[in-house]
């Protein structure tokens, strides 16, 4: 074992709870189990690049365990494409050399994908990077779960139990949009959890006359109000349909197959289009089930709210332990990985096997089969 080797973190991307406890874990053992100097960075990539940085001593990591948030700040900013002097510049060298300033042996970046894929880039620079998973969305590659979900899973399950006595005492539809991008772990285990009667998420595209149909159903069954549980990313099924005929088109031009390349940009700016569009879906969900049930229908949007707040107990024991493993790892020379959530333990996964990718909801997942067993419409068949 390498003694007094010297370690940098940052956070980087949205906040999520279970941050301070990672950056506590990391901190811990590595100063406590292996003798090693730690500062952090200020407001992520940004902080490493103006070389801001404040030191994780004992002191520094005492009660934050419990805190949401990250006491280092955190900043989407990418190294490649830093916002200097209102341009966007290549920044990756000068955080290099903040890097070897420090006479650091690892940087530990803690984040989603975005951030792994931002941590890659410099390990191609030839850094020692290692990330850990983080993120409410439950979509990063190659990790059993990311930290941040579970206490956003349990605060948007809360919500939806609370929703269901308004809906019941006004006979009304209550449409929740629930956080998530594009992938729909945390609105269909909400969904399932809170008892919701309608799950749309980003994997299935939904026919709003479908979902009509199965509220009208419940009416007739004698229960005149509906909990529709849907993702920020969801989309309806025709838009869908028009949005993959472009992504088509677009793959046939940069190939040069079908249509010249010069039409490139008119279907990205297209795309760009259909992307707005769905923006906002949930208001014209909302909309739409009013006009087509002639039932009160209310849109609530819990945002921020998902993220914020004390971490729950699985969230702290996941980020202890994929922190420490993190400590274990870089003890051990293994960088340019992510310290991935397996089983009860940890595993080194490649960064190179996690960037680029998102994990999505398959559609023969056990949870989409429960919802369906249970009677809830995902919004494709009656």
């Amino acid at each position: 074992m390498n003694k007094n080797l010297s370690i940098g973190i940052l956070t980087s991307g949205g906040d999520s709870p279970g941050l301070n406890a990672a950056i506590r874990g990391v901190g811990k053992a590595a100063i406590g189990t292996y003798g090693m100097n730690v500062i952090g960075f200020l407001n992520g990539f940004r902080g490493l690049m103006e070389d801001r940085t404040m030191d994780l001593n004992g002191g520094a990591l005492s009660g934050i365990l419990t805190l949401g948030g990250t006491i280092l700040g955190t900043s989407r900013d990418k190294p490649h494409k830093m916002p200097v002097g209102g341009q966007l510049l290549d920044m990756t060298d000068a955080m290099v050399e903040v890097y070897h300033k420090h006479h650091l042996d690892a940087l530990v970046c803690l984040g989603g994908g975005g951030t792994a894929k931002n941590a890659y880039r410099l390990a191609q620079k030839g850094l020692n990077v290692i990330t850990l998973p983080k993120t409410i969305d439950n979509d990063v590659s190659g990790t059993d779960v990311t930290f941040g979900f579970d206490t956003a899973l349990g605060i948007a399950t809360e919500a939806i139990d609370r929703l269901h006595s308004t809906a019941h005492s006004h006979h009304r539809i209550v449409v929740v949009e629930l956080m998530g991008h594009n992938a729909g772990w945390l609105t269909l285990g909400a969904g399932i959890a809170g008892g919701a009667d309608v799950i749309l998420i980003p994997e299935i595209p939904y026919d709003v006359n479908v979902v009509a149909e199965a509220i009208l159903r419940r009416l007739r069954r004698g229960s005149p109000f509906s909990i529709v549980a849907v993702s920020e990313g969801a989309v309806p099924k025709t838009l869908h349909e028009e949005m993959e005929a472009l992504r088509q088109k677009l793959d046939k031009s940069e190939k040069g197959k079908g249509n010249k390349k010069s039409s490139k940009k008119k279907i990205e700016e297209q795309l760009l289009a259909l992307e707005t569009k769905r923006t906002g879906h949930s208001l014209q969900l909302a909309a739409a089930l009013e006009e087509l049930t002639r039932l009160e229908s209310r849109l609530t949007i819990l945002g921020y709210v998902q993220r914020g707040g004390t971490p729950s107990a699985a969230d702290r024991l996941l980020a202890s332990r994929l922190g420490t493993a993190c400590a274990g790892f870089i003890a051990n020379g293994k960088f340019g990985v992510m310290v991935a959530a397996r089983g009860d333990g940890a595993e080194a996964v490649p960064l190179a096997d996690v960037v680029g990718k998102r994990k999505v909801v398959p559609l023969d997942h056990p949870w989409i089969d429960s919802a369906r067993q249970i009677g809830i419409c995902l919004g494709d068949v009656n």
